[in-house]
Order: C-alpha cells, then structure tokens, then sequence
C-alpha cells in the first residue's frame, strides 16, 4: 500500500512539472507589453490556481504533490522566466505552506491546510512605513467582546490583490507578535495597487489598510519566526526571491537571442554578413548563457540544503538544529553571488545590439529593473558582513532570528 501511494504521489508530481512549461507561456503571453503599461496579471494568477501547483510541498496524504523545495525553486524560476511578477507574487503562498508543512499540527494550521487543499492562495503583509526601522508593527489588536478589531496599513502586500486570504503580523493586546489569516474579501480590509518601485510593478506590492476589520479569535495565531520551521522559511523565503532572479535571467537570454535573430543587424565595421555570425555578439549571448547556468547551478544546490534542513525539521532528527544554519548561510551567500551575476546579466543585455536595442517596444530594461528591485528587498552588505562575522568569529546572531537569512 506505501509503495502504490508513492507511486501516486509521484505521478501526480510529475504530472504537474510536466505541464509547467506551458503554463508559464500562457503565464507569459505579452508578459512585456502588460509590464509596460501596468495591468496587473488577475488572469494569470486563475491559470496558476487551476494548475494545482499551489499544493506543492504539501504530502500525499494532505492531498498535495509530495514536492521537493528543490521542485518548488524550479517552479519559481520556471514561472519567473516567463512573467517574474506572478512567481514573485506567490512568494506569501510558499512561505505559508512550508510554514504549515513543518509546524506542530494545530486548529489554526489545519484550517490553512483545509483551505490551500481546496485551492485557495494566500497573500499577506507585515511591514508598516515610517517606523524607526523596518519590522517595527505597531497595528494591534483591540479587543471587541469575545472577538477583536484592527485598524491599521501595512506596505509591501505582494500577492494579496490576487490571492483569497492575507496572513497579517500584528501585536495583539499584550504587544505579543501574532499573525492573523482572514479573507481578503473581510469588510474594511483594501489592498491598493501603489507599489512606486521601478521593478516587479505588477506583484500588487503596495498598502494593505485595515479599517475596524472584525478579526475572530479562531484567527489569530503566535508567530514563531525563532523555531527551525521559522528559520527554515525565512531562507526560503530569500531563496525564492533569488530563484526569481534566475527566470529572470533566463528571460534575458531567451530576448538577447531573439533580439539577435528577429532584429539584429551588424555593426558598420563587422566582416559578418548578419548578426547572429557577428563574433561580438556571439560572445555576449555565449557569456549570458554561462551566467544563467552558474546561477541556474547554484540555485539548485541550495534548494537542496533547504531540502534536507526541511526533512530534518519534519523528522525530528537531532542534527536539525545544524542543518537550518547551514541553510541561513548557503542561501546569504546564494543571494550574494546571483546579485552580481543577475544584475550584469541585465546590462549586459543590449550589448547584443546598437541603439534599437533599448527601443520602448522591447522594454528590455524591465529585466535590470526588476532585478534591482529584487535585490534592494534586503541589504546585500549586511548579509556580507554577516557571513564574514559567523566565517572569523563563530557569531550566529542574526542567522538565527529567522528574519532575512
């Protein structure tokens, strides 16, 4: 019977990565022309739904795909070479549902569990603007008879426009760090589309304002960013955005040798007879293909630390605790590396052609655009200067709040 059910597992595994490919074109389609002009990506987010991908991480035996975080990247990456707004904007989703996947079972969690089975995606937000430091949350629950209310904005609410329910860290009425998960459809609850950032201007990145929204008690849960399923996520959660990163750089290859084939025409002084025989531009598109593989390659290897961090956490093994650090550290070091490599990759880009190259029509600068902005999520230097700290001096201090490492 254990063997039948894996097989099942399997199947429906593959099946799903199997479609992939051409759920990220349809994902894709005029991914170029809807960035330019801003029209957020409702329809996309209906495909992804129906795809059952959301279910991923989850078990066989919760009604999941029994996927690894290794098939998850891939996912990401995948989606992001096609339209990196939408592979960004299920970043809440993921987290959310490894969250679920390693924590000690509970009413709350099997509430979320029930409701990603039956295909529901979640969005969220934490961040409040013009506190002293980002993290900072000073919307809190008040009590409202048996029950509560909550008025507040939050910022940075990637995904929630589309999804069917917001995870939403706040402090309750002792100033305990909680998260609540409602509906996004809840009275008082509005998400605004006033996301300004240069980059991923279509992952509904803006506020999140909460107006006397009824919150029941069943709603609320403590955070536990501490825990190893806490630590664990917070590296995925950077991994994911890096994994971004690489669709995007993929898509950069994929518009150099389009761009080439379709438009390319040689240089005045150039021997060659078309573009594509140039010995210059060959040389660009063979150097953007080397760097979409080196970060392809390091991606994957980091999945598959995270991979064991996440078995270890589920079983219980006693090596869990060294596992969740050595994931902190490879995806730092992960982001660190990709954010040269990626952000050359997007310049480099309209090496492969004269001015038309940066023609409106293309709208090629989104790739360095949304790259830029991907990178600017978290401070490169710091995490630098933390892996530095930990590689002279042994210190693990901010490797382990399970914040942005």
């Amino acid at each position: 019977m254990q063997q039948s059910h894996e097989t099942a597992s399997e199947t429906r595994l593959q099946a799903a990565l199997s479609a992939l490919p051409a759920l990220a074109e349809a994902i894709g389609e005029d991914a170029a022309q809807r960035e330019a002009q801003r029209t957020l990506p409702f329809d996309k987010f209906a495909l992804f739904r129906e795809s059952g991908l959301g279910l991923l991480r989850f078990p066989l035996e919760w009604g999941g795909l029994g996927g690894s975080v290794e098939d998850l990247i891939e996912v990401v990456a995948t989606l992001a070479a096609k339209e990196s707004n939408v592979a960004h904007a299920l970043r809440i989703h993921f987290d959310l549902t490894e969250q679920l996947l390693l924590s000690p079972r509970s009413d709350f969690n099997d509430t979320q569990i029930a409701r990603v089975r039956e295909g529901a995606l979640f969005g969220g937000a934490s961040t409040e603007l013009g506190t002293s430091r980002p993290g900072e949350i000073v919307t809190q629950l008040v009590r409202d008879g048996e029950h509560f209310r909550v008025t507040g904005k939050k910022y940075y609410s990637t995904g929630t426009a589309f999804a069917d329910f917001a995870r939403i860290n706040i402090q309750d009425e002792n100033d305990e760090k909680v998260s609540i998960v409602i509906p996004v459809a809840r009275e008082g609850l509005t998400v605004l589309d006033d996301w300004d950032g240069m980059g991923q201007r279509m992952t509904a990145s803006g506020s999140l304002v909460l107006d006397n929204v009824q919150v029941f008690a069943h709603e609320v849960a403590p955070r536990g960013y501490t825990s190893l399923a806490g630590r664990h996520g917070s590296a995925l959660r950077q991994l994911h955005l890096v994994a971004v990163a690489a669709g995007i750089v993929r898509n950069v290859l994929a518009d150099a040798k389009r761009y080439v084939v379709q438009h390319g025409r040689p240089v005045l002084h150039s021997p060659a007879s078309s573009a594509r025989e140039d010995g210059f531009v060959q040389q660009v598109v063979g150097d953007l293909a080397a760097h979409s593989l080196s970060i392809d390659a390091l991606i994957r290897q980091n999945a598959r630390t995270l991979d064991r961090s996440a078995n270890a956490i589920r079983s219980g093994a006693s090596n869990a605790e060294a596992l969740v650090l050595e994931g902190a550290l490879a995806t730092a070091k992960t982001q660190l590396v990709v954010s040269k490599l990626a952000l050359y990759a997007g310049e480099r880009l309209f090496e492969v052609g004269g001015a038309s190259i940066t023609a409106r029509t293309h709208n090629f600068d989104r790739h360095w655009r949304n790259l830029r902005t991907i990178f600017n999520h978290n401070p490169l230097l710091h995490k630098a200067r933390v892996i530095g700290d930990y590689e002279l001096n042994g210190v693990t201090t901010h490797l382990t709040e399970g914040r942005v490492f």
